[in-house]
């Protein structure tokens, strides 16, 4: 059985300053977007490479790894762009009394 496990990551207006924030909760690394008035959540790590996303690039295509410029969709985590070809793990978002949680579903 699949359960929610929503946890609270940060403030609506910690991410909308930042635009790009990690948090990491147990041996998960989270990446935080803030693009186009939506907050996405993934998985911090390339795919390709394990760069840490967090200190990469935002464009109109997504997330851009600071290693080797694989752009990942925000909204389904494919890569958009060699040489990175894995998906990147997305997770539901919900804002409550503007505070972010980020569903860890099991």
């Amino acid at each position: 059985m699949i359960m929610n496990k929503w946890i609270k990551v940060c403030s609506t207006h910690e991410i909308e300053n930042k635009k790009l924030l990690r948090f990491d909760y147990n041996d998960k690394k989270l990446l935080i977007v803030s693009q186009n008035s939506t907050i996405y959540a993934a998985d911090s790590v390339c795919t390709h490479a394990d760069a840490d996303l967090s200190s990469g690039f935002l464009n109109s295509e997504g997330i851009q790894c600071p290693l080797h410029l694989s752009t990942f969709n925000l909204d389904t985590g494919i890569p958009q762009n060699p040489p990175a070809e894995k998906a990147l793990k997305t997770y539901n978002v919900k804002i409550e009394h503007n505070v972010v949680y980020v569903d860890l579903k099991n």
